[in-house]
């Protein structure tokens, strides 16, 4: 009996522990790609991609994006080959054999910021930077959570021990993150449309860009579907009609 009142204690001592550990529930925001009529907001994909170029790119890599997938969101293609134009990436072989770097093109995967893994860990003490092209499908709620994970750093209270390299965040698991805060200041991304780059509005926008970069098809999705029920709903009635109409000859 005393074995299994100790178990008992130990078990409620250790999901208490759990759940203090436990991140809180994201901030619910209102997004302008959410629901069945849901859109892209070219003009915060824009700037979002600002971000990400000024700010993610440092150590995160959106291996699944072409530089001329960028026209989705609005931007031309002689804008896209000024960005480009600013990354290298080997090529070849040439006519005697052998691999060069040469500035990218449209055609070109986004440029990763490190060569390799092992290069990436080693920079960042062990650690690898997640790739971002799924990031917003591959977490729960996840334009929430990367909202609010962004948005989520603060000191930590004075009785919380905080490991050593991580920052106190409330929305990550355990509320410690290795990742440094990203977004520290307001103006650190310059908006080319006069926006004001607070902390909120950069998150917000880098959220809008990743949730298209993840789902790039949303808008054909959402369009098709729509057609469809429409297509069904209108097929339904005379179909109805019809069926009205056959059973009432076959009464008479």
């Amino acid at each position: 009996m005393f074995k299994k009142i100790l178990s008992l204690l130990i078990l409620c001592m250790f999901s208490s522990l759990v759940i203090a550990n436990e991140a809180i529930p994201p901030k619910k925001m209102q997004w302008p790609f959410d629901g069945y009529f849901g859109s892209v907001d070219r003009q915060a994909a824009q700037r979002g991609f600002g971000v990400y170029k000024e700010v993610c790119s440092t150590c995160h890599s959106l291996k699944h994006l072409y530089y001329r997938n960028l026209k989705d969101i609005g931007f031309s293609e002689e804008e896209i080959k000024e960005i480009a134009k600013n990354y290298e990436v080997t090529d070849g072989p040439n006519d005697e054999g052998e691999m060069f770097q040469r500035p990218a093109i449209l055609s070109d995967h986004f440029v990763a910021p490190y060569k390799n893994e092992q290069v990436a860990r080693a920079v960042n003490n062990g650690g690898l930077p997640v790739d971002l092209s799924l990031i917003i499908k591959a977490r729960h709620d996840g334009a929430n959570y990367v909202y609010s994970i962004l948005t989520g750093y603060e000191s930590p209270p004075d009785d919380f021990k905080l490991n050593p390299g991580s920052e106190y965040n409330r929305y990550f698991p355990g509320y410690q993150i290795a990742m440094p805060s990203p977004l520290v200041s307001e103006g650190q991304v310059t908006y080319s449309d006069g926006t004001n780059s607070n902390i909120e509005q950069m998150a917000y926008d880098v959220v809008v860009f990743l949730q298209w970069a993840a789902e790039p098809e949303m808008e054909h999705r959402k369009s098709i579907g729509m057609k469809v029920l429409i297509f069904l709903s209108i097929f339904t009635v005379v179909f109805y009609i019809a069926k009205k109409r056959v059973w009432a000859n076959l009464k008479k």
